[in-house]
């Protein structure tokens, strides 16, 4: 079943970010991926289990599986 739901941009493929651009913010790779899932929004990384375990370290959109 289909949700009409865009995906919101592409995502790094090192550290799971959504980026907007041709670039990851965070780890500054081109290594870019439109074939993601989970959307995932961290807003307090030192109090998240979840980001723990990614080993997110800054607040942000993230996906949580990234092919």
């Amino acid at each position: 079943m289909a949700t009409g739901r865009k995906k919101q941009g592409s995502v790094c493929r090192e550290c799971h970010r959504v980026v907007d651009g041709e670039q990851c913010i965070i780890c500054g790779t081109s290594n870019l991926s439109n074939d993601w899932g989970g959307y995932l929004v961290i807003i307090d990384p030192e109090r998240s289990l979840v980001a723990k375990r990614m080993n997110i370290r800054l607040p942000g959109r993230y996906a949580l599986k990234v092919r």
